[in-house]
């Protein structure tokens, strides 16, 4: 995307970052006090700035400071913030009805986000979908809806995934600490196999396969198993994208054995990729699909889709919420779907790989604690080790995110071992601006 059609930024500013206080601000500053004295511990605080407006990729915070932003909200605002036609959605439909609960007096717009993940998720057959809050809600229901189906108990999850911080989800992550720590007894029945990351154990799709096959079948039994939950590119685990062939081995042993394939693309689904959902990019069409942070265009709502038989196995009122598939976060979902196709979204991503990927392989090429840079359309990483040792460095990771904060750019990391900075910028980022903040990553590595 030009810079020319990204100039509806100028509602926040220029393009690029813009510092004019000390990082945080006085007002900032002011706030962070107040948070300290109201707001749970339990709530981390990732930069120490607070946030008065934006649009695109610019955060303005209330200090006036412009930062780049490459965090997206963890990969919600993939389109964007404030989006125009979203935003006209939200008020429209705010004017109109804002909650009547769907189970009570339905309303079009649930039925259109259906039918829209009906027409954009994989697989040609018939499908449905309820609506749900968060991404760890989607899962949850897609576990539940799975056990009802296949009448098992069982859940399979791959190591190194994430898939929310609710008492089921947090039992399903790699990383139950922190997500898990202290919160116990976490849910059971939960069982985590070897997964594929090529640049960790150099196995091919079919050798890792295996691998995790195996495991399942010793220390479970596929019998017993009623689904299996793979992220098609690992978000908090650090981006990781399996070798070819892996997940297509996993849906064949899934559907020979009577389990239920569920794809979470919380984080890598609607438009990041370059697809509207990531199982597309690994030729897999999946049983069932949680969908959340994108299609909302930053209104709280997900999704599980899936085929029309699987859903269809709970009885009424065994899914739904009082809040699920709210009317004014449904309008911004149709929204959304809208302007991914007017504005071409889905090769606004490729491009984003093609400039990102490029200006980060630069950085692998000159300083030697790069590790690795992977990742596909808008869903990139960099991750680092000790060359002398091969270890992962997470204090490279975090005194970069620091250092390119004082510089007015938000990154997150990500990764098992904290050593992987990820990259989850908006669609409508301008190729000056990856430029920008690769060449600000480029003076942190040369600074330490």
């Amino acid at each position: 995307m030009t810079d020319t059609l990204s100039s509806r930024s100028a509602k926040t500013g220029a393009l690029s970052p813009r510092l004019i206080t000390e990082i945080p601000g006085p007002e900032s500053q002011k706030l962070h006090a107040r948070r300290q004295a109201t707001v749970s511990g339990g709530v981390s605080a990732t930069f120490p700035v607070y946030a008065a407006h934006a649009h695109d990729a610019i955060i303005v915070d209330v200090d006036g400071n412009q930062f780049l932003d490459l965090t997206g909200g963890i990969g919600v605002m993939t389109i964007g913030h404030t989006n125009d036609a979203v935003v006209d959605a939200i008020a429209e439909q705010a004017a109109k009805v804002t909650h009547t609960l769907f189970a009570v007096a339905g309303y079009e717009p649930y039925i259109e986000v259906c039918e829209l993940l009906a027409r954009h998720t994989p697989g040609d057959f018939a499908k449905k979908s309820v609506l749900v809050n968060s991404g760890a809600e989607a899962v949850e229901n897609a576990v539940k809806i799975a056990r009802k189906h296949t009448g098992r108990t069982e859940i399979a999850v791959l190591h190194h995934g994430y898939h929310g911080r609710t008492n089921l989800t947090s039992a399903m992550n790699y990383n139950m600490h922190p997500y898990g720590t202290g919160f116990g007894p976490l849910a059971g029945s939960v069982h985590h196999a070897p997964n594929s990351s090529p640049f960790h154990d150099g196995l091919s799709g079919e050798e890792a396969a295996e691998r995790t096959i195996t495991h399942l079948e010793k220390r479970v039994g596929a019998s017993q198993i009623a689904c299996l939950v793979v992220e098609p590119i690992q978000g908090e685990g650090g981006f990781i994208v399996p070798a070819k062939g892996y997940l297509p081995a996993l849906l064949k042993w899934c559907h020979d054995n009577g389990i239920v394939y569920v794809s979470d693309e919380v984080q890598s689904g609607m438009a990041r990729t370059g697809s509207y959902f990531a199982s597309d990019h690994f030729g897999i069409v999946p049983d069932m699909v949680t969908s959340a942070k994108g299609i909302g265009g930053g209104m709280p709502i997900a999704a599980v889709t899936g085929r029309a038989e699987i859903m269809d196995s709970s009885h009424p009122g065994g899914l739904g919420g009082t809040f699920g598939g709210n009317p004014v976060s449904c309008a911004a979902v149709v929204a959304v779907f809208s302007e991914v196709e007017r504005l071409g979204l889905l090769a606004e991503a490729k491009r984003i790989e093609k400039t990102l990927m490029s200006g980060l392989d630069g950085l692998k090429n000159r300083f030697p604690h790069v590790a690795d840079v992977r990742g596909i359309g808008a869903m990139i990483a960099i991750e680092f080790h000790d060359p002398a040792t091969g270890k992962p460095s997470a204090d490279i990771a975090k005194a970069l995110q620091a250092y390119a904060l004082q510089q007015g750019v938000l990154i997150l990391t990500a990764g098992s071992f904290g050593n992987v900075l990820r990259f989850l910028p908006s669609l409508v980022i301008t190729d000056s601006q990856l430029e920008e903040a690769v060449a600000v990553m480029a003076a942190g590595l040369e600074s330490l």
